[in-house]
């Protein structure tokens, strides 16, 4: 006889099951450019009802921010620069600027979505500044040899011009709109690094 425990349990898996299946449909849509999908077009790509969206859902916009809480979730593991300080200018410019496009690469239309919404949706503008406050603080101490030796004030607009080269909006702009690969992407940013961490102060 099955146990109360393991019918519950069931339940719980399948219903969680069925709102990955519901997420993972909205980041296709995401990446399909379609950045503002509605729980209609998502239950169709899922193969639910609209009536099961809403079941697992209260709205849009919770749904919204599942969706990308679970991509940026799935690719965590990007978001890590391997040995963050360590090694010659030129082994950590390549460590960052690798990093930051391969994980651009991975979240560029959950990022595009999150950004589009943001203005009206102070939960995810929360969400995007602190991704943003860690890639800053990424860049920090990936430098901090450079930085440190510099006088404060040089030192404030040397970092600022570092996070915005290898802010996602410049990736993007590489990418998507001066249609480069990802290789071309990491050469210009390699030599505009490089260039601004190794001019005089």
């Amino acid at each position: 006889m099955t146990s109360p425990t393991a019918i519950v349990d069931g339940r719980r898996a399948r219903r969680d099951r069925g709102m990955n299946q519901v997420l993972d449909a909205m980041i296709d849509l995401f990446t399909q450019g379609n950045l503002d999908p509605t729980p209609e077009q998502v239950a169709a790509l899922a193969g639910v009802s609209g009536r099961t969206v809403y079941r697992y859902f209260e709205d849009s916009t919770a749904l919204m921010h599942a969706a990308i809480d679970r991509h940026f979730e799935r690719i965590s593991p990007l978001t890590v620069i391997p040995q963050l300080g360590a090694g010659t200018l030129d082994e950590r410019i390549a460590r960052l600027v690798s990093a930051r496009v391969r994980l651009f690469d991975a979240v560029a239309s959950a990022y595009r979505a999150a950004s589009a919404k943001a203005p009206t949706d102070p939960i995810l503008a929360d969400r995007l500044d602190f991704t943003r406050g860690a890639m800053r603080e990424q860049v920090e101490m990936q430098f901090s040899n450079e930085l440190d030796a510099l006088d404060p004030s040089v030192r404030a607009t040397r970092a600022a011009g570092i996070e915005l080269l290898v802010a996602f909006e410049s990736v993007d702009g590489l990418r998507s709109i001066r249609g480069l690969s990802s290789r071309a992407t990491q050469a210009i940013l390699t030599d505009a690094l490089g260039a601004l961490l190794g001019a005089d102060s």
